[in-house]
C-alpha cells in the first residue's frame, strides 16, 4: 500500500468540510485545548533556559550579537511583539556566563527539556492508537529531549550562518539597464522564506519523532504544513490585535510579557497538536478505522 494512499486522499480532498470536523472533534474527544495548556506552561518554563544554553554555545563559534539578532527575529514568529524583552535577558546572562557552573548548566538543561518530555506525552495522547499496540522504551523517552535540543542549537548554527549571509546580500545592488536594483527586497524575501521552510521542517521533525512507532515523512509534512499555515493567520491576527486593540499592558503591569508570551505559546501548543490530530485522523482514513475516538471515561458502577 503506498504511503499517500489515492483512496484516502480523495476521501479527504472530496469532503474537506467533514474531515476538517473529524479532526475538531477527535481534537476535542482527547482533551486537545487541556494538553495545549500543559505544553504551553512548560514551555514558558523551558524557553528561556534552552535560549541560553544555545547562545552560550554557539558565542564561542559566531559573533554573539549576530547570533541574538537572528534568534530574535525569528523568536519574533514564536511570540509575537515580545522577544526583545526574551533576548534581552538572554544577552544579560550571556555578559556573566564566566559566573556559570556546572550545576547550573545541569538545571538549565533539565528545565529546558520539560517542554519535550509534556510534548511527548501530550503525542502519545493524540496517537492514543498507536501506543496501545506498541511503546517506547523509557530510556528513549529520557534521552529524546536532550537529542532535540542538540539539533536545534545545530539549527541555530545553520540559520545564523545562512541568515548573515542573505543581510550581506541585501546591503548589494546590481546594475540592469542603466538601473541600480536594491536586493535589500530580495534578501528580506529570502530571510521569510527561510524561516517559513524551517517552521515546516521543525514542525515535521516533531510529528516524525515524538510519537510512538514510525511515522512516514509524507504524513509528518501533512502535520507540519497544516500547523504552519494555520500559525502563520494566528501570528498576524496576533500581530494586529497587541499593535491596535490590546490593553494587556494597561491590565497586567509588569506581568505583560509573562502573559502574552503564555498566552502565544498556548495558541502555538494548541495548533501544534492540532496538526498532530489532522496526521492521527489520516491514519484512521487510511486504515479505515472510525474518524474519531470517544474520550477517555472512569467506567461505571454498572460497567463494573
Amino acid at each position: 500500500m503506498p504511503i499517500l494512499n489515492r483512496k484516502a486522499v480523495t476521501i479527504v480532498l472530496g469532503h474537506p468540510l467533514r474531515f476538517a470536523l473529524q479532526c475538531l472533534k477527535g481534537f476535542r474527544a482527547n482533551q486537545g485545548l487541556l494538553l495545549a495548556g500543559a505544553v504551553a506552561y512548560y514551555s514558558l518554563l523551558s524557553i528561556v533556559p534552552l535560549l541560553m544554553l544555545v547562545v552560550v554555545a554557539l558565542s564561542h563559534v559566531i559573533d554573539p550579537a549576530e547570533l541574538l539578532e537572528t534568534i530574535g527575529h525569528y523568536l519574533e514568529w514564536l511570540v509575537p511583539g515580545q522577544s526583545r524583552a526574551i533576548v534581552a535577558e538572554v544577552a544579560h546572562f550571556l555578559e556573566h556566563r564566566d559566573l556559570v557552573g556546572w550545576f547550573l548548566v545541569l538545571t538549565m538543561l533539565f528545565f529546558s527539556s520539560l517542554a519535550f518530555t509534556v510534548l511527548e506525552n501530550a503525542m502519545c495522547v493524540i496517537f492514543i492508537h498507536r501506543v496501545a499496540i506498541r511503546r517506547r522504551h523509557y530510556l528513549i523517552s529520557a534521552v529524546l529531549p536532550y537529542c532535540y535540543i542538540l539539533c536545534l542549537g545545530i539549527g541555530a548554527l545553520v540559520v545564523t550562518l545562512v541568515a548573515g549571509s542573505l543581510q550581506v546580500i541585501g546591503a548589494e545592488s546590481v546594475r540592469l539597464f542603466g538601473i541600480d536594483w536594491s536586493l535589500q527586497g530580495l534578501s528580506g524575501a529570502l530571510l521569510y522564506m527561510l524561516g517559513l521552510s524551517g517552521e515546516v521542517l521543525l514542525l515535521s521533525s516533531i510529528y516524525m519523532v515524538m510519537p510512538v512507532g514510525r511515522l512516514s515523512w509524507q504524513h509528518a509534512l501533512i502535520g507540519g504544513v497544516t500547523a504552519t499555515v494555520l500559525w502563520e493567520v494566528a501570528r498576524h491576527v496576533l500581530v494586529w490585535y497587541f499593535s491596535t486593540l490590546s490593553q494587556v499592558n494597561v491590565v497586567y503591569g509588569s506581568m505583560t510579557t509573562a502573559i502574552v508570551v503564555m498566552f502565544s505559546l498556548e495558541i502555538g501548543a494548541t495548533l501544534l497538536l492540532f496538526g498532530a490530530q489532522v496526521i492521527a485522523e489520516y491514519e484512521k482514513v487510511v486504515h479505515g478505522e472510525p474518524a474519531s475516538t470517544p474520550p477517555l471515561t472512569t467506567p461505571t458502577r454498572e460497567a463494573r
